[in-house]
C-alpha cells in the first residue's frame, strides 16, 4: 500500500473515531501532499508524487513540530506543547525509524575511515556518503556536529 493511501485510510479511521487531534492532523498531511501533487504537475519537471516525495515532505513536517516543540517548552505553553507533541508523533510513524546516536556514531566512525577523512574540509565527502546510503535513517542535524567532533579529534 502506498504511503498517502495509508495515510488516507487513517484519516477515515480516525473520522469515524471522531478524534479530533488525529483529524485535523491527518487532514494537514493530506493538504500538504495535495500541495506537492500540484507542484510535482505543473513547471518544467512534471513527475507524480512518489513515497520518496511524500517522506521528504513529512521529515520537513516533523523537524517544523520540533523546532515548535522547543520553543513551546522554553515559554511554558503546555497547551500548545501537547498539540504540537501529538502531531509529531503521528507525523513520525509514517518515517523510518531513525538511529539512536550511539549508531550514528559508529557509522560516521566507519564512513570516515572509508572515505580517508583526515579533517573538517574533508566533511562534505562524508557528508554526501552518508546521504548516499543511510538518508533515511540518519537525523543530519545530529549528524552535523557528530561528524565535525570526530574529523576535530
Amino acid at each position: 500500500m502506498a504511503l498517502k493511501e495509508k495515510i488516507e485510510t487513517e484519516y477515515k479511521n480516525a473520522l469515524k473515531s471522531k478524534d479530533k487531534t488525529k483529524i485535523s492532523t491527518y487532514r494537514l498531511i493530506l493538504s500538504s501532499i495535495k500541495d506537492l501533487d500540484i507542484a510535482n504537475r505543473s513547471g518544467p519537471n512534471k513527475k507524480d508524487t512518489d513515497d520518496e516525495d511524500i517522506k521528504k515532505l513529512l521529515k520537513k513536517m516533523v523537524k517544523q513540530r520540533t523546532e515548535s516543540i522547543d520553543i513551546y517548552k522554553k515559554n511554558n505553553r503546555t497547551d500548545l506543547l501537547e498539540v504540537e507533541k501529538n502531531e509529531h508523533d503521528i507525523l513520525s510513524s509514517y518515517l523510518p525509524k531513525q538511529l539512536d546516536t550511539e549508531e550514528t556514531k559508529k557509522i560516521c566512525l566507519e564512513i570516515i575511515s572509508k572515505v580517508g577523512a583526515s579533517s573538517v574540509k574533508d566533511m562534505g565527502k562524508v557528508m554526501g556518503e552518508l546521504k548516499k546510503n543511510h538518508a533515511d535513517e540518519i537525523d543530519f542535524a545530529k549528524a552535523g556536529p557528530l561528524i565535525k567532533e570526530l574529523l576535530n579529534k
